[in-house]
């Protein structure tokens, strides 16, 4: 007997009928089984053109949005991904949330659940986030400043106890605080080198990528760090210490999130008719450093580009903040997708317009 709730049965199917969001049911190949009329329209496809079709058939999903349908699928686990942006043709790209469930019938093995995000909500989820990163820069710059004033009377202070010492032994006490005290200064320097003025020249992002690479293969031979570069992207315009920084340090927190042991994957591709800080560009470049390691906990996963904030034991919380701002002030967005077994880092910064020229 079949159970009136389960979508195998034509009462179930009229039931997602009446639903005012959009619902799209795969099978385990991800192929539409069903698609309710919100989605037609939704998609602007018909349910008949599609049915028995690849998930793509519906519109231009992102790879990471189908990689996130295979966990779901293997995992067994609910999803939902938010900001997903579909380009159309010939009109404005679709901003959706989707929430992803499995299924355990013989139709469908996962539930589609689409919400379009309405743009004024969209913006001024933006803006609230831009302000709180203004105050937690704001309070720690102020900090770093407050900081790094006292730091050079303690570390002349030791510097003259280490010239009256005779002992040795106590000597290497008075080495303690001046390298400490030198350690605190790099970490205050850092803290305010965000606030330079970017100076933009023309780059390519996969030698920023390269260098990246090179130096996390030498800090930590075990993790497999793969490539997946698109080598017809254009130069953009950015301040190359800032952009090796910022991919540095998304590449190293990757790195250590695997324990130095797992696999890293550096993927670049090209983006249309993107709005990135409620501008629209044409074209946009994309990097996504995506890791198999146990994801962010979601407590902070709100967070994580916050100042102070890491789920590391003795993280200074410094990393992903500097490589926010980095960003930031490149006119880029970033953002952080995860679940465990996959974490993707995904950064888009706006291509140049003679490179926009160029690629039409």
């Amino acid at each position: 007997m079949h159970d009136p709730t389960s979508p195998d049965t034509p009462a179930a199917l009229a039931g997602l009928d009446l639903l005012v969001s959009a619902v799209v049911l795969l099978d385990e190949a991800l192929c539409i089984r069903y698609c309710n009329p919100v989605a037609e329209n939704l998609f602007a496809i018909s349910r008949r053109a599609c049915l028995g079709r690849p998930v793509q058939r519906l519109c231009q999903l992102p790879p990471s949005f189908i990689a996130s349908l295979e966990d779901t699928l293997h995992q067994r686990w609910s999803y939902t991904r938010h900001d997903i942006v579909v380009p159309q043709q010939g009109h404005d790209p679709l901003h959706l949330d989707c929430s992803i469930s499995p299924l355990e019938t013989s139709m469908a093995r996962l539930l589609l659940e689409f919400h379009p995000i309405n743009q004024q909500l969209q913006t001024a989820r933006e803006e609230h986030e831009a302000m709180q990163q203004v105050i937690h820069r704001e309070l720690l710059r102020n900090l770093a400043h407050e900081i790094k004033n006292p730091l050079g009377g303690i570390r002349g202070s030791a510097q003259l106890l280490e010239r009256e010492l005779d002992d040795p032994e106590l000597r290497q006490f008075t080495q303690v605080i001046i390298d400490e005290t030198d350690r605190l200064q790099a970490l205050m320097q850092r803290l305010l080198s965000s606030y330079r003025t970017v100076q933009p020249t023309p780059l390519n992002i996969h030698e920023v990528l390269e260098l990246c690479r090179t130096l996390m293969c030498a800090e930590f031979p075990a993790v497999r760090i793969e490539r997946d570069y698109d080598i017809s992207l254009p130069d953009l315009s950015g301040n190359r210490e800032q952009l090796v920084q910022a991919l540095l340090n998304i590449v190293r927190n990757a790195a250590q999130a695997v324990q130095g042991r797992g696999r890293i994957q550096l993927r670049t591709r090209i983006q249309r008719q993107v709005t990135l800080v409620k501008k629209r560009h044409p074209l946009v470049l994309e990097v996504q450093v995506i890791d198999d390691g146990p994801g962010v906990p979601e407590e902070i996963r709100d967070r994580v580009f916050y100042p102070l904030v890491s789920a590391r034991a003795g993280g200074s919380g410094l990393g992903l903040a500097l490589a926010h701002d980095f960003i930031q002030q490149h006119h880029g967005s970033i953002e952080v997708e995860s679940v465990p077994g996959r974490t993707c880092f995904t950064v888009r910064l706006p291509l140049p317009r003679l490179a926009t020229e160029d690629a039409q």
